[in-house]
């Protein structure tokens, strides 16, 4: 396992270069950069213009712009936000934190939510209570996630249980350690609520069909004959292998998460990349962008290195070897 993931984290390299190249072509195939809007304002003076033209290579072509961006990289220079007028590394630095707190809330609240459900319906999926939960998490998956946002910032204003946006409270300075993490936590129920929402009714859903198609299955029915209890069927057996398919998409959340979470944020004001990313899209600020290219890229495939190293773990059936 140890050299398998060695080689995985090895092939991070050539998957990061071909992702940042494809997206720095695709933003020089749209016309015009950030600079065209600097242009049209008439106290910025075209000396001005030229010095951010040849500091950061913006007078020549796209390949030779891509190498220094790598080169800087690699130093751990990310390069200029126009838009902020500040490094990108900063604006990461102070957004990234606040995304991935967000994110990872929504993950946990995601499987918290999903797991009991899931076992419940497949348990009493022929009972009443069985198949309303399956009939609502059917329903789940259809509300989109900014009309769960909507919906939840209403209730939250008809009760006023729950702030409306943003992430502290202005009195933040002001309140003790234990205060601050729980004004946090109330911050951040709603956005992540409406990120775990969609998701939790999807994969309740994938865990349910999975389970009664392993009760279905012989080695159920010879457990049964042997007297094993019932519960142990279901939560050592039944449960652990309709997993391996919940462990797979467990991987590829983690940079579902990340854009799904960019729209909640703008809508609930949460201070993360959300904005920062559609701001950086609109204006053209390439090297904020790649700098969030960068981030999502990173999480899918740490993501999915993780959910193979989970799938293993779970199932002894499963080994990583190299071929031949």
């Amino acid at each position: 396992m140890f050299k398998y993931a060695l080689r995985r984290l090895l092939l991070f390299i050539p998957m990061l270069l071909g992702i940042t190249l494809v997206t720095f072509i695709f933003i020089h195939l749209a016309p015009g950069n950030f600079l065209d809007t600097l242009k049209l304002n008439p106290q910025v003076s075209p000396e001005t213009i030229a010095v951010y033209e040849q500091k950061f290579h913006l007078d020549q072509p796209w390949y030779v712009q891509y190498f220094f961006w790598l080169k800087n990289i690699l130093t751990g220079n990310f390069g200029y936000s126009f838009a902020y007028k500040a490094p990108v590394a900063e604006i990461l630095y102070s957004r990234a934190g606040n995304t991935l707190l967000l994110s990872a809330a929504a993950l946990i609240l995601t499987w918290l939510m999903a797991l009991p459900a899931g076992i419940f319906c497949a348990r009493y999926s022929k009972h009443f209570f069985g198949r309303l939960v399956s009939l609502i998490t059917q329903a789940g998956v259809a509300v989109p996630s900014f009309l769960w946002a909507f919906i939840l910032l209403y209730l939250a204003a008809l009760t006023g249980w729950f702030p409306l946006g943003g992430m502290h409270a202005s009195s933040l300075e002001e309140m003790s350690a234990g205060m601050r993490l729980w004004d946090l936590m109330r911050h951040i129920a709603i956005p992540s609520l409406v990120i775990a929402l969609p998701g939790a009714c999807a994969l309740t859903r994938l865990l349910r069909a999975n389970m009664l198609e392993q009760m279905n299955n012989p080695y159920v029915t010879a457990a049964h004959a042997r007297g094993i209890p019932h519960d142990r069927i279901i939560y050592h057996h039944v449960l652990k292998n309709a997993l391996n398919p919940m462990i797979t998409i467990f991987g590829y959340q983690f940079s579902d998460l990340l854009s799904g979470a960019a729209l909640v944020e703008i809508i609930c004001a949460w201070p993360g990349l959300g904005m920062v990313t559609l701001d950086a899209v609109r204006s053209q600020d390439v090297y904020l962008v790649m700098g969030t290219v960068l981030i999502g890229a990173l999480l899918l495939m740490a993501g999915n290195l993780l959910a193979d190293i989970l799938l293993a773990a779970n199932d002894p059936r499963i080994r990583y070897q190299k071929a031949g």
